[in-house]
């Protein structure tokens, strides 16, 4: 199953967009549902960094939300997707003043 991008997760936020609640919320629990059953006994956390809360979404996202420094490393993707898009309005020059940290990653 892929979560990043998920077509019936995108099918469901159109119909959210178009004032379909009731087929929105349909498509949202069925891949709600598959998520459920698929991830069930498997690892679902994209996230490399070393961390003890890997997997497990609901503490991970809480501290985010109580230090609110910055963001669960798995949205860092989907996020930097939308930043780079806004970058582009100053040619991607922003890049020339960002250094990324160096960061403790899990072995695979």
């Amino acid at each position: 199953m892929i979560i990043d991008g998920n077509e019936k997760e995108r099918a469901a936020m159109e119909q959210f967009h178009k004032g379909n609640r009731e087929e929105g919320l349909r498509l949202q629990e069925e891949f709600a549902a598959a998520f459920r059953e698929e991830y069930k006994n498997k690892d679902h956390c994209p996230c490399k960094k070393v961390c003890l809360y890997h997997g497990n979404c609901k503490e991970c996202v809480a501290i985010h939300r109580a230090h609110q420094e910055h963001v669960p490393n798995c949205m860092r993707p989907m996020l930097n997707a939308k930043i780079k898009i806004l970058s582009g309005l100053t040619e991607h020059t922003v890049a020339n003043e960002i250094e990324p940290p160096r960061e403790n990653l899990r072995k695979e």
